[in-house]
């Protein structure tokens, strides 16, 4: 059966037309000015009007002024340093708006809600429901996500707990806004999926036929640094429909999983003895060879290969030991 692929229509962002706010509110206040002048002379009656018969004409510009102004004063709006705006005008893109500023938009263009769960309303801790505005500005101010710590298998098979920190931000507020309902929720997402992704992929660690760790391949503990940039990669890739930019992704919490902790301490605590213990090993026959050329090229005492097996065993056990040796002093003869 062949898969059949879903069209996906995504909106690309663009800008919105605008013009200066300032000129518009100035506008607005003489509109709003002429149109308090005209209620007054026309509920006043004043000598002028009344000996024109103009009076009631006056209610026309009246209604007219006021609306007017009231119509360019709803399109005025103020943007922070990074703050963008995404407008839509009867359920279509308008456009967007990143810079900050103070800004006039077609009134009848309204920022889009961030979210679409967003009600505007809230709930408090009493149970009366008050009104809160629906978010609307975007914020593209850099961001740190912190997911929860997660158990994921290696892959070894060995249940680990990760934790990544990501930093991100809005690049795209149409994307932002209308490919995907909740950004926020999208990138938590996509960072669990990512993280399961690259983690079954790599041991936690890796160590070869010697106990000690190859550097030649890669593994969650010893290229924390290279499996991040990866995580990164992936989530970037992933939530690029959404408009997000991936700036950083770091690992902050790397262990075993408390069932399987003991039995990896202990191995780790093996290695490490057996670490110590060969290159103990090393430099005391490195030791015990000096020695005995030293002996014998100074001509200090000549031995036979029994005394020198004798010196050897001696030598290994006073420098491989754990425990200071105990001098025994031989007033007799080796025979």
């Amino acid at each position: 059966m062949e898969e059949k692929q879903i069209e996906r229509k995504h909106i690309e962002e663009k800008q919105a037309p605008y013009v200066s706010g300032m000129a518009i509110l100035i506008l607005t206040i003489l509109l709003e000015a002429l149109s308090a002048f005209l209620l007054i002379w026309a509920v006043g009656g004043t000598v002028f009007g009344l000996f024109f018969g103009v009076v009631p004409i006056l209610w026309l510009p009246v209604a007219i002024c006021w609306a007017l102004g009231t119509y360019l004063v709803l399109g005025l709006h103020i943007l922070k340093p990074n703050e963008a705006y995404a407008f839509t005008i009867f359920g279509k893109y308008y456009g967007s708006i990143k810079e900050a500023g103070f800004y006039y938009v077609n009134t009848f263009a309204f920022p889009a809600k961030l979210h679409s769960e967003d009600t505007g309303f809230t709930i408090t801790s009493g149970g009366a429901t008050i009104w809160k505005p629906a978010q609307r500005k975007v914020s593209l101010k850099a961001t740190t996500l912190n997911n929860d710590k997660q158990k994921i298998n290696d892959q070894l098979g060995n249940p680990i707990e990760i934790g990544i920190v990501v930093i991100w931000r809005v690049v795209n507020t149409a994307k932002a806004v209308f490919n995907v309902d909740n950004y926020n929720q999208f990138l938590s997402t996509q960072c669990d999926s990512a993280l399961r992704n690259i983690v079954r992929m790599y041991p936690y660690d890796i160590h070869n036929h010697d106990g000690a760790e190859d550097t030649d391949e890669l593994s969650l503990r010893g290229s924390s640094r290279e499996i991040a940039e990866q995580i990164r990669t992936e989530i970037q890739d992933k939530v690029e429909v959404a408009g997000l930019e991936v700036m950083e992704a770091r690992i902050t919490h790397l262990a075993y999983s408390p069932e399987i902790a003991a039995a990896m301490l202990q191995r780790q605590q093996a290695s490490a003895i057996i670490d110590a213990r060969a290159l103990i090993v090393r430099g005391a026959v490195s030791m015990v060879d000096q020695a005995l050329k030293e002996l014998s090229e100074n001509n200090i005492v000549e031995l036979d290969n029994e005394r020198k097996a004798a010196m050897v065993s001696n030598l290994l056990v006073v420098l491989c030991g754990n425990k200071d040796p105990q001098p025994i002093v031989n007033s007799g003869s080796l025979y």
